[in-house]
């Protein structure tokens, strides 16, 4: 790929409901340029997202691969569910399609996942969820992910899902102050369910986080879900 491991650049990418973001990372995970911001293309088909990510790309400068985290499950490259973007990404090979764009190797990732693989310790059992348009999640153990655990669908309260209860519909529904009650209480139940050693919260909306978290839940930087990227190529 190139002459040197040490000069290998990877080009990250987060895919969210509201923006695509990107930054190159060096061989060690760290950032080497200023992150790129877009917002996501409405409607959000594979086309006009692949669209935006080439053009992040070509202000990020060089890089020799391509990290993708992508908010649904990814399977092999394949993008199974879509529920915050459109429904023609159901059955979609982003990885190949974003590789004949960029003309790089490209692997992906459910964006969840990629935020966990930037923040977790490697040790014990590790939960990351995600705030943004919708909520995400990932499950670790001793460093290695449970893959394709999509939580954010599964029932919480009042017969709706943690992402109804959570996203930022609910908040921008209910304001600020209500909504860190539901999560105060979301933290208490993922707690009981899968007796974590840690939990991280990420996301675009963890800044209107305001709670008094308890010592093993940690609040991460947005960017969290770029640096994961650097961990996608380690074989």
């Amino acid at each position: 790929m190139v002459e040197e491991n040490g000069s290998i650049r990877t080009l990250s990418v987060d895919i969210g409901g509201s923006g695509v973001k990107a930054i190159v990372l060096d061989v060690m995970g760290n950032p080497i340029t200023q992150r790129g911001r877009l917002e996501t293309p409405q409607p959000a088909t594979p086309e006009v997202v692949i669209n935006a990510i080439v053009l992040l790309a070509a202000a990020q400068g060089e890089f020799h691969r391509v990290s993708v985290g992508f908010p649904g499950v990814v399977r092999r490259g394949v993008t199974e569910t879509a529920v915050n973007l459109h429904p023609t990404w159901i059955g979609f090979d982003l990885a190949t399609g974003l590789s004949q764009h960029l003309n790089k190797p490209v692997r992906v990732i459910n964006d969840a996942d990629m935020q966990g693989l930037g923040a977790i310790a490697g040790k014990g059992v590790e939960l990351v969820v995600t705030l943004g348009t919708g909520f995400g999640s990932a499950l670790f153990v001793d460093g290695k992910l449970v893959p394709n655990m999509e939580m954010g669908h599964h029932p919480f309260r009042k017969d709706e899902t943690y992402e109804q209860q959570l996203g930022r519909a609910a908040l921008e529904k209910i304001g600020a102050k209500k909504w860190n009650r539901r999560l105060e209480r979301a933290i208490a139940t993922l707690e009981h369910l899968f007796n974590y050693d840690y939990l991280y919260i990420g996301g675009g909306e963890a800044v209107k986080v305001d709670l008094r978290l308890p010592l093993n839940v940690k609040l991460i930087p947005n960017i969290t879900g770029l640096l994961g990227g650097i961990a996608l190529w380690r074989d």
